[in-house]
């Protein structure tokens, strides 16, 4: 048994500022993927990924429980499936902010959800809400606290907008170019992130009056306008924002940027060349950078694992 594949996902804008309301963009990411299989012989990564599974389906069995309007789930089969060696093959990194659990919620909701909403039916705010809830509470096996996009990024692998908490859509972005200079990348830190910690951090943050008003007059402030920038095609304001929003992070979220690229953000923003911010929550994994010139940015970069995800 082989099921679909489920892709990984970049939030290009809205890390930390969707808990506050910030506007957000999320793509899929195609370049990792995940399905779940069934085999007899399991290597220690695929029995670590069973036996994750099992804990998994008990946890949802108490959630239909607790909450049974929210999802219900062919629990026997799920559980008859993990008995007969499924696990969840996945490219995607995990710890990396690319969405490896939200890629498994998508695919364990496809296969096993009963009455679920498909992809291919009309995809309603209020349906795509309905799918952002029930992933949100599914995801927060993994991380404590979740959004929910991420699982719905993979399972409808179409490009998200988050207008705010209550009013999601499924968005067209300006299609790639090859002819361009510009592109969006990501950069490896070579540790991995976990999320908890850094979540947590945030909300401490989020106790001082200080921080909480520079999250909404700055930060979300030229979250939204990149957000607005980035759809309507327009790199040159784009650019602006980004190097204001770079900024803003270098001086706030210190702590989810590791320690060996504080010189590097700095760099990006003093030359113009890159500008780096958060992917996802940081502490490790990915960072995402936006560049009006890739060739300048590889030179800059030559040091760096560089992948480009976009380009304009």
């Amino acid at each position: 048994m082989k099921g679909p594949l489920f892709y990984s996902k970049i939030l290009l804008f809205g890390e930390y500022g969707i808990i506050k309301d910030s506007k957000g963009l999320s793509i899929p990411y195609n370049f990792y993927n995940g399905a779940l299989k069934v085999d007899q012989n399991l290597s220690e990564a695929n029995q670590k990924s069973n036996n994750n599974l099992k804990r998994f389906a008990d946890y949802l069995q108490n959630l239909q429980k607790s909450n049974p309007g929210l999802v219900q789930f062919d629990i026997e089969s799920l559980q008859a499936d993990i008995e007969k060696g499924m696990y969840f093959d996945s490219s995607i990194p995990q710890g990396y902010g690319v969405g490896s659990s939200g890629a498994l919620v998508a695919a364990i909701y496809d296969k096993y959800a009963l009455q679920k909403i498909t992809v291919l039916e009309n995809l309603s705010r209020e349906k795509l809400l309905q799918l952002k809830v029930i992933f949100s509470e599914m995801e927060s096996f993994f991380h404590g606290k979740s959004s929910g996009l991420d699982p719905l990024n993979s399972y409808l692998s179409l490009p998200i907008l988050i207008n705010s908490k209550d009013n999601i859509e499924a968005a067209g972005i300006p299609s790639q170019t090859n002819s361009g200079k510009g592109a969006v990348f990501l950069l490896d830190s070579g540790s991995v992130g976990e999320t908890a910690p850094m979540v947590n951090l945030f909300m401490e943050n989020m106790k001082q009056d200080g921080f909480r008003n520079m999250l909404k007059d700055k930060f979300v402030k030229h979250t939204d306008a990149c957000v607005d920038d980035f759809l309507k095609g327009d790199v040159k304001s784009l650019f602006g924002n980004i190097k204001k929003l770079s900024n803003v992070v270098l001086a706030n979220f210190k702590p989810m940027i590791p320690k060996q690229f504080h010189q590097l953000w700095k760099e990006g923003i003093d030359s113009g060349n890159f500008y780096l911010k958060l992917c996802g929550s940081g502490g490790g994994g990915y960072i995402l950078g936006f560049t009006e010139d890739l060739d300048q940015a590889k030179k800059a970069l030559k040091d760096y694992k560089l992948e480009v995800v976009y380009n304009f």
